[in-house]
């Protein structure tokens, strides 16, 4: 590894949170009681924290700043007047509808946005989104390109989604009959994978023939526009800034959780243009998450996010940030450990079909993968497969994901090079002995969205 390819931290270090490991007996008694799910860790028993990168950042000195300038109305708060400005800026897009995070957007959009029976094709799905989609009658398919399937494969811009998938989609079920194109930027479960600009545009030329909006999951948007920056001709003598704003010119909205690229804890926003759908929105956002000038969030979140979104497309931040990742994704990869390639923006993912060779998928691989990751090193990550995937709602059957993952995911500003290398060292010695680790089995399954609070037991 030539450590010039990775950036020093383009930040000082004012605040700091102490952390203790504790004995591996200890751990072994801890995920016993979680019932083998990192998410049940409480987590002062974690020592280094992978499970997200969603409201896992650490804000900087100017965010921390604008928090004490905090609006606090319940009705016309500056900051949310502060937001919208940068919103607009950045994305270009007329209207915002905040939330309270990522998920509060999904809800509203999958409301106003489909009808019953119609399909969201999208390029893979996401937890969350997916059960937003169904849950208001939506049939969510299926339309990234096949190399996102093969973990081992490099390429570019395994997250673009595939045209004719999407044509053949629009021919056999028929244009009206398409809510919407959900694309993610960039695609989490493939192993954050990015878009490559030209598949934006050729999406957008091809749903204009037929009237079908495009709306952005735009968590991870930045870390979207740096690859392309990276690895796209014709754009690396442009800005972030630049980057994002072509990005979604291609748009006709998008869903935003703000605690990622936002470099925040909390909160979300909805976009769109279209003014009656913005009508659609603020009336239910009303309803569940409180009025459209602040959505769920207080005027200080509002503020912080502001902020935090203009620091995100700083190209010093994301170049680090990208990097931070891939360095933990060289060093796992030098050493023969099975990842997604390649690198993505957030997270390393380890492929638990080659991890566990000896588990099936009904096994639950990765599940318990996670679970021996934290006995082995105190690192907390989290389950990408089966697990994550959920039953159909028709047949009960569980989905069946070629990609059976273990997300390593890094969070923004809190972590240094030297807690990648241990990392490294417990996935690494993890693998050494990985015919111990033993398969899973539900001992608690909750109906919806049951990553999070399942409970299991060893096999």
């Amino acid at each position: 590894m030539n450590l010039n390819d990775y950036p020093a931290e383009p930040f000082r270090i004012k605040t700091v949170e102490t952390v203790k490991m504790i004995s591996r007996e200890e751990r072994e008694k801890v995920i016993q009681e979680a019932g083998y799910n990192t998410f049940l860790i409480n987590s002062e028993d974690v020592y280094i924290d992978l499970l997200t990168d969603s409201g896992t950042n650490a804000m900087s000195d100017r965010q921390w700043a604008g928090m004490m300038m905090g609006d606090e109305a319940y009705a016309g708060s500056k900051n949310f007047h502060h937001l919208e400005q940068v919103v607009q800026e950045i994305f270009g897009f007329k209207h915002l509808v905040p939330t309270h995070q990522g998920r509060g957007a999904e809800n509203l959009l999958s409301q106003i946005a489909i009808k019953p029976g119609q399909f969201v094709p999208g390029n893979m799905y996401f937890t969350t989104t997916r059960y937003h989609q169904e849950r208001n009658g939506g049939i969510f398919v299926d339309i990234i390109r096949d190399e996102a399937h093969d973990a081992g494969l490099d390429i570019p811009f395994k997250g673009d989604i595939d045209l004719n998938k999407l044509q053949k989609l629009i021919d056999e079920k028929g244009a009206e009959n398409i809510a919407y194109v959900c694309l993610a930027v960039t695609v989490n479960l493939a192993g954050g994978q990015p878009v490559s600009m030209k598949n934006m545009r050729e999406v957008r030329q091809l749903v204009d023939k037929y009237k079908i909006n495009v709306f952005y999951d735009a968590t991870r948007c930045v870390e979207n526009a740096y690859f392309i920056k990276e690895r796209e001709e014709g754009f690396a003598g442009k800005s972030i800034q630049e980057i994002v704003r072509e990005m979604f010119s291609y748009a006709d909205g998008c869903t935003m959780s703000g605690k990622k690229d936002c470099l925040v804890n909390i909160g979300g926003f909805l976009c769109m243009n279209d003014e009656d759908l913005f009508a659609a929105a603020k009336e239910l956002v009303v309803v569940y998450e409180g009025m459209p000038s602040y959505g769920g969030m207080a005027g200080r979140d509002m503020e912080a996010m502001a902020i935090g979104l203009q620091e995100s497309t700083q190209v010093e931040y994301i170049e680090h940030r990208i990097k931070q990742v891939r360095y933990l994704g060289d060093k796992l990869k030098a050493a023969g450990i099975p990842i997604i390639e390649p690198v993505g923006g957030h997270a390393v993912f380890l492929d638990a079909r080659r991890f566990c060779p000896h588990l099936t998928q009904d096994q639950f691989p990765a599940q318990s993968l996670a679970a021996n990751l934290y006995v082995e090193s105190g690192v907390r990550s989290m389950e990408r497969g089966i697990v994550s995937a959920g039953r159909d709602k028709n047949t009960g059957k569980n989905h069946a994901p070629k990609l059976e993952t273990v997300r390593l995911t890094i969070p923004r500003r809190v972590y240094t090079y030297r807690h990648m290398d241990v990392v490294a060292d417990a996935v690494i010695n993890l693998y050494k002995h990985k015919e111990k680790i033993k398969g899973l089995r539900f001992v608690y399954e909750p109906r919806q969205l049951r990553f999070f609070t399942a409970r299991f037991e060893e096999i």
